[in-house]
C-alpha cells in the first residue's frame, strides 16, 4: 500500500507538519515509525529522501544528542515555509496526522527519552543499563547487574513506565536538604 502521496513537496510538507505538530526533536527512528512503521504516510525511501532535502534547504537541523543518535527538528526556515505552504496538505490528511499526533505524542517522547538495554557477562549475569535523556544530553544513566535473563528483560520492559518515579526517587534523595 503506498503512503499518503508520491509527490515529493507533498511529503516534505508532511514531515514539517509532523515535526511542528510533534513539538520536540525526533530521532530518525521516531521520524520512520511515526511515518511508515505506524501510519504508512510516506514510503521509508521517500521519506529517506525528503528529510535528507529538508536537511539540505535548511528547513529541518539535525541536532546531536547524549546518545549518540542524531535528533531533527524544525528550523525557522522550516516553519515560515509550512506557514506559506500548508494548505496544499489536504485537510483530511491534515486532520489525521493532527489526531494521531495529540493521542500518541507522549509515547513517543517516553519512547525517545526513556531506554533501557541489557547484555550478557561472561559469569553469566546480565548487565541492564537504563537511560533518560532530553533531546540535548543524558540526564540520568544507571547501570546495574543482575542475576538472570528474565530479571534483565523485565527491567528492560518496565523501565519506560518506572523511569519518571526512579529519576524523581533518585533525584529526591541525593538533593535532600536539611
Amino acid at each position: 500500500m503506498a503512503g499518503l502521496t508520491q509527490d515529493s513537496t507533498l511529503n516534505k510538507l508532511i514531515l514539517l507538519f509532523i515535526f511542528d505538530k510533534m513539538e520536540m526533536p525526533l530521532s530518525e527512528n521516531t521520524i520512520i515509525d511515526l511515518c511508515k512503521n505506524k501510519n504508512n504516510w510516506i514510503e521509508y525511501v521517500d521519506l529517506k529522501i525528503a528529510l535528507e532535502q529538508l536537511l539540505e534547504a535548511n528547513f529541518v537541523c539535525k541536532m546531536p544528542n547524549g546518545t549518540g543518535e542524531p535528533f531533527y527538528n524544525i528550523t525557522v526556515e522550516g516553519r515560515v515555509c509550512l506557514a506559506h505552504f500548508f494548505v496544499r496538505i489536504p485537510s483530511s490528511s491534515r486532520e489525521m496526522i493532527s489526531n494521531y499526533i495529540k493521542n500518541s505524542r507522549m509515547n513517543y517522547r517516553r519512547r525517545q527519552e526513556y531506554s533501557s538495554k541489557y547484555e550478557k557477562c561472561d559469569d553469566g549475569t546480565y548487565d541492564v543499563t537504563l537511560c533518560i535523556t532530553d533531546s540535548m544530553q543524558v540526564v540520568l544513566e544507571l547501570k546495574m547487574n543482575v542475576p538472570n535473563r528474565s530479571t534483565a528483560k523485565y527491567i528492560d520492559k518496565n523501565w519506560g513506565d518506572k523511569a519518571a518515579k526512579v529519576y524523581s526517587a533518585i533525584y529526591d534523595n541525593l538533593v535532600d536538604q536539611p
